[in-house]
């Protein structure tokens, strides 16, 4: 699953690049994005807005005292018809602007960070669905498939990588058109298996 993607765009750059408008933001979105941070998504008809990565999934402590919500930033296509993503899939789609998506490779321990991009693109396009939540406001969830022959040896699924044309048919089609984009990319990605650590200690 990805939990972790760059966007190397300021949000006047998403919206030239995605042929939409934007509202004013405070500051542009940090260049590692997390679950649990804010993003820039694309929302129909073609409006960039500023939402936060993952829905909020609540969560007991062992005395049922209330935890801080779990983002559930990655919704898998086999999943889509159950309760939790149902409604956002089939009213409420967008598309998730991407410089590169990682996935963590190695031992267990001494993990690093391999990276999947698009060569010679800045952006490209991953899907998404949003709702609105009580706790963050609007927030968004990544769409993954299976694997394709890039990514397998990395890890089992990827995320859904949306080429130009079939952007629009992702935020304004039927559901069922909706679906039928969910499967693994065809089009050949750029693979930087970096030195980084996964996890890196905070303040790093």
């Amino acid at each position: 699953m990805c939990n972790l993607y760059k966007i190397k765009s300021s949000h006047t750059e998403v919206a030239d690049f995605f042929d939409a408008i934007t509202q004013d933001f405070a500051a542009n979105t940090a260049e590692e994005v997390y679950p649990g941070y804010p993003a820039p998504v694309v929302v129909a008809p073609r409006e960039v807005s500023s939402m936060v990565w993952g829905f909020p999934l609540q969560r007991t402590g062992a005395k049922g005292q209330p935890l801080k919500p779990k983002p559930v930033n990655n919704t898998r296509t086999d999943k889509l018809k159950s309760f939790f993503w149902r409604y956002s899939f089939e009213e409420r789609r967008c598309l998730i602007p991407v410089s590169s998506f990682a996935e963590a490779e190695g031992a267990r321990g001494a993990m690093t960070r391999t990276w999947f991009s698009m060569s010679g693109e800045p952006l490209f396009a991953t899907a998404g669905i949003w709702r609105q939540t009580e706790e963050w406001g609007d927030a968004f969830s990544m769409i993954m498939t299976e694997a394709n022959p890039q990514v397998a040896p990395v890890h089992n699924r990827m995320p859904v990588i949306l080429p130009r044309e079939s952007w629009e048919q992702w935020l304004t089609g039927t559901p069922h058109d909706a679906f039928r984009l969910c499967v693994p990319f065809i089009g050949a990605l750029a693979i930087d298996r970096s030195p980084e650590p996964w996890f890196k200690p905070k303040g790093k």
